[in-house]
């Protein structure tokens, strides 16, 4: 059966999945995420992808780790439908720092408070759905499956379950044994409000070109973003970058310049399909109707401006940058081989 659209009810038998091939949205931290520091080319290669990563890597090893992770992704879509742009914003909060090694899944302890409690990782959620994912593989195969590819497998299926392109990924990650902090995911990911320059060079050192960067931080088509990185440009006065009937309405969502930060305050980045993984993002931001400041500068800046409009146009092309700027992102400084461990719980190292 095909991947279900969100519209559609689940089968009674979730488990027999095949790939879609055919072209086919959460908040401010996919922002944070994206913009990736230089430092982070320690452990590998970054154009080419990691020597020990491969097509299939579990084939004999555990066969079913894929389709098991893909029907947890089905099933926790129908649980919580934020799920699924959960999963796929993992994928940039973990490799944001110092690579995609499960370092974002782990704990604070006594010793260390962990990238998770980052402002630059607010509004970072239903971890505990990784967790379930990571039990189902466990229980199939122990010992076998990483944390870390678990994050990107899982992120690649959420963006499937919301309509957008599935792809094909290399597995052999393994995972960290070393305790990252939220004063390393301060240092190394960029705030919310972070501007074109600084969002495409940090960009450029990943060796992620212009067009692959703006289809990535396309993902902002799905999802929200919470007042508290909201007010800024509608307090005291509106952003003049800002569309003004589309500021009245978020004045709306959020009639506060001091939003509580526990409290459910946000807005959609797209009010007409918030829950397709579609190109509506780009479409938005050419009406000066994007919520964070770097949404509208793409549309206005004339370096990135062409993009912005030829994949408000071709959704195809998004997809096709989109899949290209996540195959290197995906690969960023990876462990591989005898490298870290096999995590049997994602919030702990062995």
């Amino acid at each position: 059966m095909h991947w279900p659209q969100p519209h559609e009810q689940p089968s009674a038998h979730p488990t027999t999945f095949v790939r879609r091939e055919r072209n086919m949205n959460s908040c401010t931290c996919l922002l944070i995420s994206l913009a990736l520091c230089a430092f982070l080319f320690g452990r590998g290669a970054v154009g080419g992808g990691k020597e020990g990563l491969s097509y299939g890597f579990y084939k004999t090893t555990c066969p079913k780790a894929e389709q098991i992770v893909k029907e947890q992704v089905y099933k926790t879509y129908y649980i919580h439908g934020n799920s699924a742009i959960s999963f796929h914003r993992n994928v940039f909060h973990d490799c944001s720092v110092e690579g995609c090694d499960a370092s974002l899944l782990l704990e604070s302890t006594a010793d260390f408070r962990s990238e998770k409690e980052s402002e630059r990782n607010f509004g970072m959620r239903n971890f505990k759905y990784v967790n379930d994912i990571k039990d189902a593989l466990e229980k199939e195969c122990p010992g076998v499956v990483s944390c870390a590819d678990l994050v990107i497998l899982s992120g690649r299926d959420g963006v499937a379950m919301l309509g957008g392109p599935h792809f094909e990924v290399k597995t052999g990650r393994r995972d960290t044994r070393v305790h990252t902090t939220e004063k390393d995911a301060d240092t190394y990911l960029l705030p919310h409000d972070a501007g074109v320059d600084a969002f495409l060079d940090t960009m450029a050192k990943l060796s992620i070109n212009a067009p692959q960067a703006i289809a990535l931080i396309g993902s902002h088509t799905v999802g929200r973003v919470h007042c508290v990185h909201l007010v800024s440009r509608l307090y005291p006065t509106v952003d003049p970058t800002l569309n003004a009937s589309y500021a009245d309405y978020l004045k709306i969502r959020c009639p506060s310049p001091n939003p509580d930060p526990t409290a459910v305050e946000y807005s959609r980045n797209d009010r007409g399909t918030p829950m397709i993984f579609d190109n509506n993002y780009y479409k938005n931001v050419i009406e000066l109707k994007g919520l964070l400041r770097l949404d509208n500068a793409l549309f206005l800046d004339p370096r990135t401006k062409p993009y912005v409009m030829r994949m408000a146009q071709d959704r195809d092309y998004f997809n096709e940058q989109f899949i290209a700027g996540m195959s290197i992102l995906t690969e960023h400084n990876v462990l591989t081989g005898s490298e870290g461990e096999i995590r049997k719980n994602c919030q702990w190292v062995n």
